[in-house]
């Protein structure tokens, strides 16, 4: 996936729309705050999601940090390869490291999704 056609959260999750079904993956930037990533916890399908709660963590040597949701909605797909092995996330976050797949609520409330230009804006300022 281009970045520049994504959706972002601030707290580093990309988001992407296609067929009804919304894609949630961690940033490059976050990739780059946490180094050597060794675990990720992830909902299993049919799990419910609530715009800015979490659904799960990352862990690296560093640090354990949550990963947000978006949108409501419940869990489509969680891809099984990050969860066999999460060095796929820093290897190819936008493209083979997505995590989940959500399907949003039909009147479900979205997060405020940034641009790419205020994403690049909002990590400029954090230094």
């Amino acid at each position: 996936m281009n970045p520049e056609e994504l959706r972002y959260t601030e707290t580093h999750e990309w988001v992407h729309e296609e067929n009804g079904l919304v894609t949630v993956g961690i940033t490059q930037y976050a990739v780059d705050l946490l180094k050597d990533l060794v675990y990720i916890e992830l909902p299993p399908v049919g799990t419910p999601t609530q715009a800015g709660a979490s659904f799960g963590e990352i862990e690296s040597i560093k640090a354990v940090s949550d990963i947000y949701s978006p949108v409501d909605g419940e869990v489509q797909e969680v891809n099984q390869a990050v969860i066999a092995d999460p060095q796929v996330i820093s290897r190819d976050p936008y493209g083979a490291g997505w995590l989940i797949k959500i399907r949003p609520a039909p009147n479900g409330r979205w997060n405020r999704l940034l641009t790419y230009a205020e994403y690049q804006h909002q990590i400029a300022q954090s230094g």
